[in-house]
């Protein structure tokens, strides 16, 4: 059965971006249907291109699309951050509509979501191409509030291999445990190595 987070991504890849409604110019009707809210990010998929917002203000979660983040030069936001905006009320859900304000002052995992033209860190899935293939690692430890750990190589415990919560995610799994047995296809970073890709062994 598909999620209704994939049944709302696959709505919004099924539009080009002239077409996406999250695109359309608001006119008076439209905005009249739209409601300022304030919520704290739930998660974020860089690779799927949206998440989930929660707040108090509204019954359910929102749906954050990576489209209302171009005009602040984003394609993700950090677990935590706070995020001011336009709801709209559709048929499956609430969904941001545009982006007023980003606070990342109480982001409880790391602000690696800018674009590449504008920050010094990468997302872990921009470097697929370059990694290697599969190999056996170990979870040296893993924090999932701070949404990152390290791995050590099964042959060589010398070296810290960075992890990314949204790399864990990709693969399937919500957190780590220590020494838990993984296997994990790796980039070298811009301070290191990073598992761009990781699956349970």
């Amino acid at each position: 059965m598909t999620s209704r987070p994939e049944m709302l991504a696959s709505d919004q890849a099924s539009h080009s971006d002239a077409a996406d409604p999250l695109h359309l110019e608001f006119d008076a009707k439209d905005s009249e249907a739209l409601v300022k809210l304030t919520g704290t990010m739930k998660w974020f998929d860089a690779t799927r291109g949206f998440g989930f917002l929660v707040s108090d203000q509204a019954k359910g979660d929102i749906l954050v699309h990576f489209s209302v983040l171009k005009e602040h030069d984003r394609r993700s936001l950090p677990e935590g951050a706070i995020v001011e905006c336009l709801v709209a009320d559709q048929e499956r859900g609430l969904q941001a509509r545009k982006i007023l304000s980003i606070d990342l002052s109480t982001a409880i995992a790391p602000d690696t979501c800018r674009t590449r033209s504008s920050g010094d860190r990468v997302d872990p899935s921009a470097l697929l191409s370059d990694a290697g293939g599969f190999e056996p690692v170990r979870v040296k430890w893993f924090n999932r509030l701070k949404g990152y750990g390290f791995l050590v190589r099964e042959d060589d415990v010398s070296e810290d291999i960075f992890i990314h919560m949204e790399t864990v995610r990709r693969g399937g799994m919500t957190d780590l445990g220590p020494d838990e047995p993984l296997r994990a296809r790796v980039a070298m970073g811009r301070k290191g190595p990073l598992a761009v890709e990781v699956e349970p062994r």
